[in-house]
């Protein structure tokens, strides 16, 4: 039987692109098993934009036809399109420091299935005895000190890894490295990082320390893009945490690496679901 294929696409908004893609699916026999669109009405003066996501089984037509087919077909509309396998595991960096627990978390949920994932390569600027105790499963392990003076060196043999393996995706699992700029662009639009997020905003060292010290009510995370603007990429996904008097600054390191992990992780199924689409700085999220 077919894998299902996922046909996720963006344009300029015009009446009836709808109709034209349910109907190009219905001409080749396939059967649409969730379809979801959104219309982004922009300010006066820009361009409103289509989006949309389709869920369907191509039954009997390969996914190479299609691509060569809607190839003509997108171009009426200079569509940005993509059909891509629903079960294929997306080949997958992860990039990790000291602390382990969103590696250990996403490694898990990868065992287990719930990641439709394909970890081809661990990458840290820390040997592996520094950072976890874990099996790997055989994943191959990569560590890559960095200084100021070999930061551009470490940085292309990361690319060099991304290409070997020939990656879909590079998450940031707790990696406290910034990117350059040249690295940002090169990874742009498949480089997940995930980083704290309080009420008000703590930076350096010790942010839960700070946090407590502040008397926060809430703490979160947030998942995005990686830009050349640190820390300010399209969001994929966030999430919250209450803190009440009684949290002690050790509870809030312990719940906001849960959160963390958490947040990261659904980020990650939402890309690799083929559920995120840019939308200039600003992500649109077809949730299931």
């Amino acid at each position: 039987m077919a894998s299902t294929l996922i046909l996720t696409l963006s344009c300029e908004d015009r009446p009836g692109i709808t109709a034209r893609v349910t109907g190009f699916l219905f001409e080749r026999g396939c059967n649409i098993l969730d379809a979801q669109q959104f219309n982004d009405r922009s300010d006066a003066g820009s361009i409103d934009r289509f989006f949309m996501r389709v869920a369907f089984d191509p039954t009997g037509t390969s996914a190479d036809s299609l691509r060569a087919a809607f190839t003509k077909f997108a171009a009426e509309y200079a569509m940005v399109w993509k059909i891509a396998a629903q079960d294929r595991p997306r080949r997958t960096i992860i990039m990790v420091s000291k602390f382990d627990h969103c590696l250990v978390d996403l490694l898990y949920r990868w065992r287990t299935g719930e990641l439709s994932i394909d970890p081809v390569a661990i990458i840290s600027n820390h040997p592996l005895d520094a950072i976890t105790d874990i099996d790997l499963s055989g994943i191959p392990f990569h560590h890559l000190p960095v200084t100021r003076e070999t930061k551009a060196d470490q940085e292309a043999q990361v690319r060099r890894i991304a290409e070997d393996t020939n990656a879909e995706l590079v998450v940031l699992a707790r990696y406290m490295q910034i990117f350059s700029d040249e690295q940002s662009t090169h990874f742009s639009g498949r480089c997940i990082n995930i980083h704290h997020s309080f009420l008000p905003g703590f930076k350096g060292a010790k942010p839960y320390h700070q946090a407590h010290e502040r008397g926060v009510k809430i703490i979160g995370a947030t998942a995005h893009f990686v830009t050349c603007d640190l820390d300010e990429g399209p969001i994929i996904h966030q999430d919250v945490e209450r803190i009440t008097h009684a949290d002690s600054a050790g509870d809030l390191v312990r719940k906001g690496r849960d959160i963390e992990r958490r947040v990261l992780a659904e980020a990650v199924r939402l890309f690799v679901e083929e559920r995120v689409l840019m939308n200039g700085n600003r992500t649109v999220i077809f949730r299931d």
